[in-house]
């Protein structure tokens, strides 16, 4: 039962990371972060730059027009999503 618990919430985390990493506001393992920057600056979503001006060259990233776009989206979906979720586990019939 815990292993099946596990995998599931594993898989909603997965399902809410590009928002949370939109807003800023999930600390992610390193292995799961850089694929996921990466991928989202390949869509757009986001825009990276290099600073070189320590002894160590570091990329920055910050959230493009687009990604504003999608996160405002996402939000509302998730909002809305939350509603209807809690709607159903408190055993309401308004889903």
């Amino acid at each position: 039962m815990d292993e099946h618990v596990e995998q599931l919430r594993l898989e909603l985390r997965r399902g809410i990371v590009v928002l949370a990493v939109l807003r800023l506001g999930l600390d992610i393992e390193e292995g799961t972060l850089y694929p996921l920057l990466r991928r989202l600056e390949k869509q757009g979503l986001l825009h990276s730059e290099w600073d070189t001006s320590e002894a160590r060259p570091r990329k920055y990233y910050r959230v493009s027009e687009a990604g504003q776009a999608v996160l405002v989206a996402m939000s509302a979906e998730w909002e809305a999503t939350v509603v209807v979720m809690q709607t159903i586990l408190r055993g309401g019939d308004d889903a």
